[in-house]
């Protein structure tokens, strides 16, 4: 337990994961390199020949999606270990939307004004994207890759069951338990509104995720690794339907026994984040990288398919390739720096103040009623007046150490 007992204290004391922004990176990148050389949009032509070095790799690049929602279980359950529910909430909403709202709005921007093969929304529908509940409302994404944000925000709602009542290490073994029983009777059953609730079939990358950060903060044993086990093996079932549709997209076969092999090394990995093979990691460029994922995967895909379409028959496709990522990364850099930090930092004193406010309301003595209440001019009393900046002291807890 040495090691779970130096874990748990850097996960309460505030040292970074720094090996998890580099996960993340790759993540990232794989898909982008899905989307950019083997998803078959943007260029004319098959892209096994257009590519034929970095195709075959490339066509696997849609199982980063997956190590995504592993990191999601291990670091959402890092981050609010200690926190309330309304803290859960701002920091989901601060994390989440503010690039969001930039990208939907960026990439209609170019997919309106760009003549090339993505087509735009109606209004109408951008607007409901710029919620996040798209997929509910039964409206098109603006970009497909909004999709996994859907799959997060039911891990969310999930998991905000075990928030509201404080995390423990025995609330969280036994969500996962529930929460892996729960999506095989839905899915066996053909249950599907309850299948679609649980997050079949990706539940089981967040449930290895959430019992991984209980190896890091409380040291392993069987029970966690049964548990880590048996979502390995469902995952390495249920990810085969999505192999399957993927070949449809590349328009090429690929071997099944490449998704095996990532899977297993991703599952190996994250074993070694939980137990402590990755504290010599601390290269200081990488939290920094860490930070570009999010708002590189929201920007990269439609609006380099239109940068393929306008301009694939005047650039070497090589140059235009790798320009475009480049590209990319610095988009979602100036984002990341001019409206996810500032925007963020606005939102969570807004939220705070606003949850304060709920809190405040009723607290006291009700004053014994005899006799019709009598309010005079100023009417009935309400909540605490907004001061802009002001906290209240059951939101001064610590901000998390690492936020998805």
């Amino acid at each position: 337990m040495r090691i779970g007992k130096r874990a748990a204290r850097r996960g309460a004391g505030g040292d970074r994961i720094v090996v998890l922004d580099g996960l993340r990176l790759i993540a990232a990148l794989m898909v982008v390199s899905y989307h950019y050389v083997a998803f078959g949009e943007g260029w004319e032509g098959a892209q096994a020949r257009l590519f034929p070095v970095v195709f075959r790799p490339s066509a696997y690049g849609w199982l980063g999606v997956e190590l995504f929602f592993m990191i999601s279980g291990f670091v959402i359950c890092m981050s609010c270990w200690g926190r309330s529910l309304p803290d859960f909430f701002t920091s989901r909403v601060i994390r989440l939307y503010p690039a969001y709202w930039v990208a939907v709005l960026a990439t209609t921007v170019v997919v309106t004004e760009v003549s090339g093969g993505v087509d735009p929304l109606a209004w109408r529908d951008v607007l409901v994207n710029l919620t996040m509940l798209q997929w509910p409302m039964g409206v098109d994404h603006v970009d497909g890759v909004y999709w996994t944000l859907w799959a997060e925000l039911r891990f969310y709602l999930l998991f905000a069951l075990v928030v509201w009542r404080g995390l423990t290490y025995r609330r969280v073994v036994a969500f996962c338990l529930v929460w892996a029983t729960v999506a095989l009777l839905a899915d066996g059953y053909d249950i599907r509104p309850l299948a679609h609730l649980t997050v079949v079939p990706h539940c089981w990358f967040f449930i290895a995720g959430l019992a991984f950060y209980l190896m890091y903060r409380f040291g392993p044993n069987l029970l966690l690794w049964g548990i880590v086990a048996f979502s390995y093996v469902m995952g390495q079932y249920t990810v085969m339907e999505t192999w399957s549709r993927t070949l449809e997209r590349v328009g090429h076969r690929i071997p099944a026994w490449g998704v095996t092999v990532l899977i297993t090394v991703f599952f190996v990995v994250m074993a070694g984040v939980a137990l402590g093979w990755f504290r010599w990691v601390d290269w200081r460029w990488l939290p920094a990288a860490g930070a570009l994922t999010y708002p590189l995967y929201l920007l990269h895909e439609s609006i380099g398919w239109e940068i393929f379409h306008r301009f694939q028959h005047s650039v070497n496709r090589w140059a235009l390739l790798g320009g475009t990522v480049v590209g990319m990364l610095v988009l979602a850099h100036l984002v990341h720096r001019w409206v996810e930090r500032p925007v963020s930092r606005r939102l969570k004193v807004a939220l705070r103040a606003a949850f304060a406010q709920i809190g405040s309301e009723g607290v006291g003595k009700e004053p014994a009623v005899t006799a019709e209440p009598s309010y005079g001019v100023a009417g009935p009393p309400g909540p605490m007046p907004f001061v802009p900046g002001a906290r209240s002291p059951e939101f001064d807890t610590a901000e998390a150490t690492y936020t998805r």
